[in-house]
């Protein structure tokens, strides 16, 4: 596995067990941070996630937000300095 894919399989993996996504898309920002702040050189340090579950059927934005975050344990802000969330429910437009 690549470097590259060592924090968003790990992503992917935590993501797919709590949630059980009917969509799931992770994708890797930080070349395009390349220099700037939060850039650590690892090539892991931007990700955006678009994800989609009935786990958050009824579920405010920010909730949802605090639901994947506490999936994801300590990557969000120690692992990973930016992450993009995107979640919805089935059937609504994310």
């Amino acid at each position: 596995m690549s470097v590259n894919l060592r924090v968003a399989g790990e992503m992917e993996s935590l993501l797919t067990e709590a949630f059980a996504p009917t969509k799931l898309e992770i994708i890797n920002d930080s070349a395009s941070h390349s220099g700037h702040s939060g850039d650590d050189g690892s090539g892991e340090s931007h990700f955006t996630i678009v994800i989609e579950s009935a786990a958050f059927e009824g579920v405010s934005r920010l909730q949802r937000q605090r639901m994947i975050n506490a999936a994801l344990g300590d990557i969000p802000g120690q692992r990973v300095h930016a992450l993009a969330l995107k979640a919805s429910a089935p059937g609504e437009n994310s």
